[in-house]
């Protein structure tokens, strides 16, 4: 027993001797150097159309601005609020329509769907009423969908606008918050950071 659990230890040790006289492939280069690469693999050169292009995109086919601009996540976002739209505006046009035919009926003397064993569940002046409400819903959707849309060209255009933006950690401002025991407020404040 004695024997076998030296005879792994001493496995063991040559083991880690073997793999610690490996020449490093790493090769070391100056500070200086490393910094010079990074910021030449970060440098992208500057293109005064991509904003045009992401904003026709999205024109032409919403959400495909953002996929030109790489913000995959915001596709589904666009085409949500674009379908939640258009849903509701089908919606209170189907209402609409509903209280319209309902109130031709009534004032032409035929029955409605209103109209229960000859007692109206709903007046003229109702009717009338309903029909103002889905008609003030509808253009409500038609202007949430246009907005989405327009909201949807936007964003690509300003998206693309800063990716071009330097965005550098030697300026930075944070928010700040500050508990004072002693008054028992709360400090709010603002940090600029910049540095050399």
């Amino acid at each position: 027993m004695k024997n076998s659990v030296t005879f792994l230890l001493s496995i063991f040790l040559v083991s880690f001797s073997i793999a610690s006289a490996q020449q490093d492939s790493l090769a070391i280069t100056s500070e200086n150097a490393s910094k010079k690469e990074l910021k030449e693999k970060d440098y992208e050169p500057y293109n005064a159309l991509a904003p045009a292009k992401a904003a026709f995109y999205s024109a032409i086919l919403p959400g495909l601005g953002q996929a030109y601009n790489g913000s995959y996540w915001k596709i589904p976002i666009a085409y949500g609020g674009l379908g939640t739209g258009v849903y509701f505006y089908l919606k209170n046009d189907k209402d609409y329509d509903r209280y319209r035919d309902a109130y031709k009926n009534r004032l032409a003397g035929r029955p409605d769907e209103f109209t229960v064993d000859g007692k109206q569940r709903i007046t003229t002046d109702g009717l009338i009423r309903a029909q103002e409400l889905f008609q003030k819903n509808k253009e409500i959707s038609i202007l949430v969908t246009v907005g989405v849309y327009i909201l949807n060209i936007i964003d690509a255009n300003v998206e693309a606008h800063l990716r071009q933006f330097n965005v550098d950690e030697d300026l930075s401002v944070k928010p700040g918050l500050d508990y004072d025991a002693f008054s028992g407020k709360t400090n709010y404040g603002l940090t600029l950071n910049y540095r050399f």
